[in-house]
């Protein structure tokens, strides 16, 4: 595990082991103000202390009218930030950087009236989804959100932010030509809605403040997903963490004999194009698979994401060779509802005690 365990750096901060927890939301923990609570703190304590490099915070909205969901995490309002310090300094305390995911639904949020760069209609869970061509004092205001959620979580002692640019959310409709269907200068070059925000970040921060994106890789092909990185590499992005963009309106793909997923292949193609820092996701489910993927693709970091839900120490015990456990992906989450009767957990909890 050579690769999985070294140290690397991204700009001016040191990260230990190329182990990213990557954002994944815990729902029904919050209240509809968005505001952490100590189970929030708790969770990201103990996923610090299991010994990862670094920690993406789950989606938390710029917009209390862009959220997924109505128990998401928020940071629209300066009353969130003491409560969002409480998670940064927990994860600081067990010598792991932290950055915060700063997001906005679109046409995927919960609310009533649901913002999209074009109309656009669409079906999800079996509920139809109507999605509002946004003004340009609209498109403003969102930018002005992104922008002034990043100087909270600076304040709040984050390392950095990632921009939520994939799985169907606004920024990510902005990327995709088949959402995207404006005729304006948002229209004509997509990635500009993401541009002026990364800009407009980089000025209202100090320099060392690290600024990300999650990004898809098929935009809808991924010769859109390498232009739209190497775009933002040249306005000054910091990373790409690389996954899947608008789901229906997308063609991933991959050669017939990659042994992984389509979006790690991309990840390895986007990485050739690039000098920052890239992270593959999706499925990577033990460390000897993180390994491979990190010698065969070239990227940086390998996002375990199940994983440490099932097992916090996950980090701690692939470097000490113990088995890590896996997600078995159960139809309904348990982890969800009561982590302890996650059935991945309880299997490896099993096998530890009948010293497996």
């Amino acid at each position: 595990m050579n690769k999985l365990f070294e140290a690397m750096k991204l700009k001016n901060l040191k990260i230990k082991n190329r182990i990213c927890v990557p954002p994944m939301v815990c729902y029904n923990w919050v209240e509809e103000d968005g505001y952490a609570v100590q189970r929030n703190i708790d969770h990201y304590r103990a996923i610090a202390r299991g010994g990862a490099g670094l920690i993406i915070q789950e989606a938390t909205c710029v917009d209390p009218e862009g959220k997924l969901s109505k128990d998401q995490l928020g940071i629209w309002e300066d009353g969130q930030i003491n409560g969002l310090k409480e998670i940064a300094d927990a994860v600081h305390e067990e010598d792991c950087p932290i950055f915060l995911q700063i997001h906005h639904a679109g046409v995927n949020g919960s609310g009533e009236y649901l913002l999209c760069p074009s109309d656009y209609e669409m079906d999800k869970d079996g509920e139809k989804r109507i999605g509002h061509e946004m003004t340009k004092e609209q498109i403003q205001k969102v930018q002005d959100q992104f922008v002034k959620a990043a100087v909270r979580a600076y304040q709040a002692g984050y390392d950095g932010v990632e921009l939520h640019g994939c799985h169907s959310y606004l920024m990510c409709e902005f990327f995709n030509s088949r959402v995207n269907k404006r005729t304006d200068e948002y229209g004509q070059y997509p990635e500009r809605f993401a541009v002026e925000i990364l800009e407009r970040i980089k000025e209202a921060v100090p320099k060392e403040f690290i600024v990300g994106i999650r990004l898809g890789a098929f935009e809808p092909a991924l010769a859109d997903g390498i232009r739209h990185a190497k775009l933002l590499e040249e306005h000054g992005i910091d990373f790409l963490d690389i996954s899947y963009g608008f789901s229906g309106e997308d063609e991933p793909g991959a050669p017939k004999d990659f042994p992984y997923k389509d979006v790690i292949h991309a990840a390895g193609e986007i990485k050739k194009h690039v000098s920052v820092p890239v992270f593959a996701v999706n499925s990577i489910t033990d460390a000897r698979m993180a390994e491979d993927i990190l010698e065969r693709t070239g990227v940086d970091m390998a996002d375990i994401g199940r994983g440490v839900l099932v097992n916090y120490n996950w980090a701690i015990d692939a470097k000490e060779g113990r088995d890590t456990g896996r997600c078995l992906h159960c139809k309904e989450c348990q982890w969800g509802i009561d982590a302890e009767k996650c059935a991945g957990r309880v299997l490896l909890n099993r096998k530890r005690n009948m010293g497996e």
